[in-house]
């Protein structure tokens, strides 16, 4: 039983490492910034999800306690990333593209992100 349990540590720690070197060399290799956003939102965070995994696991079996940080650093890993990737990929198509060239929007006129008012100075409530 320790033998299997020690496989299953070891395979979630080399995959995890496996992971985290492929999204690496994907982040110095992929040619644009929206290429270069999936390597280290998908799978570098997988690769560090599985190291962690691999802690815990370790941690219940010989240790004998359930480790909760790793369980919060995996969880906090896997809801942020895709969240952080969403908002860097908001800002890069609104800095690389006009709104004349954006298709259509429909009904609506006028796309979210092109949407801006005219910057006015804040004012204080006193004098509104």
């Amino acid at each position: 039983m320790d033998l299997f349990i020690e496989l299953l540590i070891s395979a979630c720690v080399v995959i995890g490492g496996i992971f985290g070197l492929v999204g690496s060399f994907g982040l110095i290799k992929l040619n644009d910034a929206m290429s270069r956003m999936h390597a280290p939102t998908k799978s570098t965070t997988l690769g560090v999800g599985g190291v962690l995994i691999g802690s815990m696991i370790h941690a219940v079996v010989f240790e004998g306690k359930l480790s909760a940080h790793e369980l919060l650093i995996t969880l906090f890993l896997l809801v942020t990333a895709p969240v952080t990737a969403n908002f860097l990929a908001k800002v890069f198509i609104n800095q690389q593209t006009k709104p004349e060239d954006l298709p259509n929007p429909g009904p609506c006129k006028v796309w979210a992100t092109h949407a801006k008012p005219d910057h006015s100075p804040v004012t204080d409530a006193s004098e509104a």
